[in-house]
This record gives structure tokens, C-alpha cells and sequence, in this order.
């Protein structure tokens, strides 16, 4: 049954408290083991691909639609005002819940494929997304990351274009973190991912496995990603958003790889592209001679 809240500060609320306080909610999603879903669509996608809620708060306008994906989860029924109170912004989507986290696969698990992959309707046209994988073959590796929003952003971009896992250096931002998973729209629970132990040699293990591994830069210089021979096993690596990939990683890459630019932008200075309409070029680039569709080639 629902339980009706009248006060912003009830304790039985406080996994949705300062929902824009990043340093707060880090420690608090760390210490208790959860994260937050924003939304009944996210909130169905991330209890389909198998977290546990905790708790659901809401409005009296969206109980009924949640009501068949809850089950025995304590539900808080609150005003616009009390919603907007605790979370401290306003919440457009009327619903949100408290999952419990799952264990994050090492990165091994990913390399070798089969990974639970669910499927996201109506996110993309693609045929694929959601099928089972038996053979890891394109995956993406992503460098200190640092903003949610383009995490979350680049996640979409990897689901929706077929890519078979994502691997996060250290330092990368938290793909579960609200933000993260609402810019993604749920696109962060369709997609293997795993992060590195150790920064340093992270590249070892990947080319271990027998990935070729392409640097993505803004250097003209280096091939062209629309042109590079690519072999079975691809891992394509993108940089953080102010410094691109260290130099290190550009060194032991097997080939630094870039998206031409328009000759007339550089001309005008503009020599590069932020990191998640990079992502999407390049993640069209590595699916490139994949099936993208059953029967279907990428030309």
C-alpha cells in the first residue's frame, strides 16, 4: 500500500535526499549500495535488466501507471512541492526510485562476451539491441571521464549503434549516477560495462584478450576512422573531455584514429567536436562492416 508523505525531511525519504549535491550523493550511493532512477520509463528499463528497488517516491498522477513494476518495494506519495523539496529540483517525469546496485562484472567478463544485455524499446531501430552476445567484438574504453551527462550520453550512443561493452578507466564518471542514467534514458542497464583496476597497464589486458585498439584524437594527422583497416576484435578509446586521451594511452594504442574535419571550419578555428558527437561518429565508424541488422551489412 502506499504510504503518504507530508514532510520534505521524513526519514523514510532519505535515499532521494539532495539529489543535486553530487559529493553527498556519491558517499551516500556508495555507503548504501544504490542508485537513483529518474522517470516510469527508466524506472521499468532498470527493474527489466534486474535491480531490485528499494523505494519508489511519487506523485498521486503517477502511481497507477507504476503500480505493475513494484511490487513489494515501499512506495511514498508526496506533493509537487515535497517532490521538488527533497530532491531539490523539480521532477518532470513525477516518479522516482531507489535500485539497488548489482555487482559490476570484472573487466574480463565483458572482453569475453555473453553479458546480460536487455532490450530498450522504442530507443532505437536497430534489430540487434538486445540480442544475446556470444563474441565481444567492438567495444569502447573510456578514459577519465569526468561529466555524468556524457557518460550517460555516450552509453546511448554505444547501445543504439550496436557496440558490445564499455570498459571505464578509474577515474570515469559513475554510469549510475542519476544523471548518467537519465541523459542515457536507460540506456546505461542495456550494455555491459566494467572498470579497470589499474589505469596504467588497463590497456594491457584489452590488447591481452586480442583487441586491436584505436585512439581516437582531433589530430588530422592520424587515420582517418572511416578508412582504418579494422580486425575481428576492435576497442576503440575516448579521451576526457578537456584533455583528450593521456599520452600514454595514445602511445601503446596499436593506431590513433580521427574524424576529418571540414577544411573551412579549421580554417575558422573549429578543429574538433565535443566528446559525445565524437562518440556517435566514431561508434558508427567502428560498427562499420558489422551486422547492424540480421542479413544486413554497414556499407
Amino acid at each position: 500500500m502506499p504510504e503518504y508523505v507530508t514532510d520534505a525531511d521524513d526519514p523514510r525519504l532519505a535515499d532521494f535526499t539532495g539529489l543535486r549535491d553530487v559529493e553527498l550523493r556519491k558517499s551516500l550511493e556508495s555507503e548504501r549500495g544504490l542508485f537513483v532512477a529518474e522517470g516510469e520509463k527508466v524506472i521499468r528499463r532498470a527493474v527489466g535488466a534486474g535491480y531490485p528497488v528499494r523505494a519508489v517516491l511519487t506523485t498521486e498522477r503517477w502511481l497507477a501507471s507504476l503500480a505493475d513494476v513494484l511490487g513489494d518495494a515501499p512506495v511514498y506519495v508526496v506533493s509537487e512541492e515535497v517532490m521538488q523539496g527533497v530532491a531539490g529540483f523539480q521532477v518532470h517525469r513525477g516518479a522516482l526510485a531507489s535500485m539497488e546496485r548489482l555487482p559490476v562484472p570484472p573487466v574480463a567478463k565483458v572482453l569475453e562476451g555473453g553479458s546480460r544485455i536487455v532490450v530498450l524499446e522504442d530507443l532505437v531501430d536497430h534489430g540487434n539491441v538486445g540480442a544475446p552476445k556470444q563474441h565481444t567484438r567492438r567495444i569502447l574504453v573510456l578514459e577519465d571521464l569526468v561529466d555524468h551527462g556524457n557518460v550517460g550520453a555516450i552509453f546511448r550512443c554505444a547501445a543504439a549503434l550496436g557496440v558490445d561493452g564499455i570498459v571505464l578507466s578509474p577515474r570515469c564518471a559513475d554510469p549510475l549516477y542519476r544523471r548518467s542514467v537519465k541523459v542515457s534514458m536507460g540506456a546505461v542497464f542495456a550494455i555491459p560495462y566494467a572498470r579497470m583496476d589499474n589505469w596504467y597497464d588497463g590497456l594491457e589486458q584489452i590488447r591481452a584478450a586480442g583487441f586491436q585498439t584505436l585512439a581516437l584524437t582531433p589530430d588530422q594527422g592520424a587515420t582517418p576512422m572511416d578508412s582504418v583497416e579494422m580486425g575481428d576484435r576492435v576497442a576503440l578509446l575516448l579521451g576526457s573531455e578537456g584533455d583528450g586521451l593521456s599520452s600514454r594511452w595514445l602511445r601503446e594504442a596499436d593506431e590513433q584514429v580521427c574524424i576529418p574535419m571540414s577544411p573551412t571550419a579549421m580554417e575558422a578555428g573549429v578543429d574538433s567536436l565535443n566528446v559525445v558527437a565524437a562518440a556517435a561518429i566514431a561508434c558508427h565508424g567502428l560498427m562499420r562492416g558489422t551486422s547492424i541488422h540480421p542479413g544486413r551489412q554497414q556499407p
